[in-house]
């Protein structure tokens, strides 16, 4: 295995994290997450999107959150966006990076944003032009990369044309989207090694979730590949509305947990994390799908057995 030392992991819990909520939760609750995950030392985090608040509520707050929290020193907070109101958005709340999403699905694409795919990447370049005018950094995303609940497995050339188009009008910066936890090892391994050839000056970002119980896989399979950045969601929070069966995001927790333990560095303390983790599932109400939170760390386990016991196989 030969991985990288260091692995940074964006925080999108307040954003996928969120939305896919039935509890809305307050302006201050939304802060005290922010504030909790920056004191764990997160570096990148998805605060929210600027999106219509009648097909997104939970995000409707994203302005008053960001410029409650403000910028921070050394951390990048970027939001999502399908269109030029929300790049104006982005602009007014402070943002440092905006992402310009799209669906590698035909059907998915006109599920979540009432547009083909083709229409949505016309859209992007006056975006991506007056967000960088603006000293906004501008990234792309591609959903529904490894599979769609509508249409099936997509092409892998289906996939390199949106990076084309991407690229076209000056975007390095892609994230590929397991959108409904479909993925499996071998295919992030051939996907994310064949595009990185093919695409060698794009930096690659991978998010997944954990419908299948495949994230951590998958993301030790990109790491194979060379991918060093991840996505991940405080408690495993999350899900897309517009998507069937997507349900939550691999936890933030288990994925510093798994790196923590394979000697691998992220920045991020791990125990404050939980503590966030912690917290948001006070906030939800309900259980959540992380690992860490149900088992506790491997070390609490093997690092403290208790003196005369042995532990069964």
């Amino acid at each position: 295995m030969n991985f990288a030392k260091n692995i940074t992991i964006c925080e999108v819990g307040p954003r996928d994290g969120l939305q896919n909520e039935k509890e809305l939760l307050s302006i201050e609750q939304k802060i005290e997450l922010v504030k909790g995950v920056l004191a764990a030392g997160v570096k990148s985090i998805e605060i929210g999107a600027f999106v219509h608040p009648k097909a997104i509520p939970a995000m409707a707050d994203t302005e008053k959150v960001m410029q409650a929290i403000g910028k921070r020193e050394g951390v990048e907070f970027r939001a999502l966006i399908t269109n030029m109101k929300g790049v104006e958005r982005a602009i007014v709340a402070g943002v440092d990076k905006v992402k310009l999403t799209v669906s590698a699905s035909r059907s998915h694409n006109l599920s979540n944003f009432n547009r083909t795919p083709e229409e949505s990447v016309e859209n992007f370049a006056e975006c991506a032009k007056v967000a960088t005018e603006a000293g906004l950094e501008v990234s792309g995303a591609i959903s529904t990369t490894f599979g769609c609940p509508f249409e099936g497995r997509i092409p892998l050339e289906q996939i390199a044309k949106l990076i084309e188009s991407f690229s076209e009008i000056g975007i390095q910066e892609i994230s590929l989207s397991d959108t409904t936890g479909v993925a499996n090892p071998k295919q992030v391994f051939e996907r994310c090694s064949a595009l990185k050839k093919q695409f060698p000056t794009v930096t690659f970002h991978l998010h997944f979730h954990n419908t299948r119980g495949m994230a951590l896989a998958n993301i030790i399979a990109g790491m194979e590949a060379g991918i060093t950045h991840f996505d991940g969601s405080f408690a495993g929070l999350g899900g897309c509305p517009y998507a069937p069966g997507a349900s939550g995001n691999i936890a933030t927790e288990d994925i510093v947990h798994m790196l923590e333990d394979m000697e691998i560095k992220t920045g991020i303390d791990l125990n404050k994390l939980l503590d966030v983790a912690r917290r948001v599932r006070e906030f939800i109400g309900h259980d959540t799908d992380s690992a860490i939170l149900r088992a506790g760390k491997s070390s609490e386990l093997i690092g403290h057995k208790p003196k005369g016991q042995t532990i069964s196989s």
